[in-house]
């Protein structure tokens, strides 16, 4: 879910072009629930499975949409989440609380016949299963992922400040708050979506949002943009009730200081301000990753038995996407694969 400050951001819309070449951490648990949740029955809300019963949707937004980034010689990294911090406990709970309702509203209306969608979306979870085949599909795509320790949007800040990647790509807004540099939004969702509960399609294109041009233009420091999405409410804690982003931002510009800011509001959550605030300057992050960061040639005989064999896709299908990255391969230009590792 991440903080809400999309009242305050303005995107500058891009095209994959413009990013040729670039390497760009994603935010793997966020793209993935994004494929989980957009990739079913618009009806049923039943996601793809194979013969198995495995769910397949993830891999199927993920096959196609990187293929679709390589071939726009875009650079991922994939970064996985670790081990949430200890006061995140207490919002795991209460978001599997909310899946369980979802999921008797999915079946309640399957049952009816009615639309079940938006309940079948609110009932999505990555599944261990799940995220171990994301990671193996990858390997056979040739990309690199990483393993955070802890959150990984924050592991994608602290590459992007290191200066090993150009930008993090996600939907949330939490990884500016902890330092990255540059966010892309709508990276692997672009295209004609439809409007929820409407007869209506909108065209859906690449932003990009600049850290410091930001809090430029806001008036703020880093600290007090980790302070606003304290108070506005983040993944740790719901914030203060009645704050959203104008009010926090006109708080933070009168009293300045965290300590001062928390002096002027009611904080009721049993998560101590202090520590969410601490928790996000100073994460938990790996430092040891730069030789992971290595793009190599798929392994197009795994990929197709990957795929195919194992999980009931389309042979034909595969294949397309195989030489298109074989093209992409063989070209020996910046967005070829073989050029990326020498650089």
């Amino acid at each position: 879910m991440g903080v809400d400050i999309s009242s305050l951001v303005v995107g500058k819309p891009i095209e994959l072009i413009e990013i040729s070449g670039r390497r760009i951490a994603v935010d793997a648990f966020n793209i993935l629930y994004q494929f989980l949740a957009i990739i079913r029955n618009r009806m049923t809300g039943e996601p793809l499975r194979d013969s198995q019963g495995r769910v397949t949707s993830h891999l199927s937004g993920l096959l196609y949409r990187t293929s679709n980034l390589l071939e726009a010689g875009i650079k991922p990294v994939f970064v996985f989440d670790g081990e949430p911090p200890e006061f995140k406990h207490v919002t795991i709970k209460e978001r599997m609380a909310a899946r369980e309702k979802a999921k008797k509203k999915w079946k309640d209306a399957v049952a009816r016949g009615k639309p079940a969608m938006r309940y079948a979306q609110a009932a999505s979870k990555l599944t261990d299963e799940m995220i171990a085949s994301a990671k193996q599909l990858l390997e056979y795509m040739g990309v690199p992922h990483l393993q955070a320790p802890s959150e990984g949007e924050m592991q994608c800040a602290h590459m992007c400040l290191s200066g090993d990647v150009w930008a993090t790509a996600s939907q949330d807004f939490d990884t500016l708050m902890t330092g990255s540099t540059r966010l892309i939004r709508n990276l692997s969702i672009s295209g004609r979506r439809k409007v929820p509960n409407k007869e209506l399609y909108i065209d859906v294109k690449p932003e990009i949002i600049e850290l410091q041009s930001m809090l430029s233009t806001l008036g703020i420091t880093q600290e007090q943009l980790v302070t606003m999405g304290i108070l506005i409410g983040t993944d740790y804690s719901p914030g203060v009730k009645g704050i959203g982003p104008k009010t926090a931002l006109k708080l933070v510009k009168e009293h300045r200081t965290f300590t001062k800011i928390l002096e002027n509001v009611n904080w009721q959550s049993e998560v101590a301000a202090k520590d969410i605030f601490n928790f996000l300057l100073n994460p938990p992050v790996e430092k040891d990753y730069k030789d992971k960061l290595k793009w190599e040639d798929p392994k197009y005989e795994q990929l197709m038995k990957f795929m195919v064999d194992e999980h009931d896709f389309s042979a034909d299908r595969v294949q397309k996407v195989i030489e298109r990255l074989r093209a992409v391969a063989e070209k020996g230009t910046q967005s070829s694969l073989k050029g990326w590792l020498e650089k």
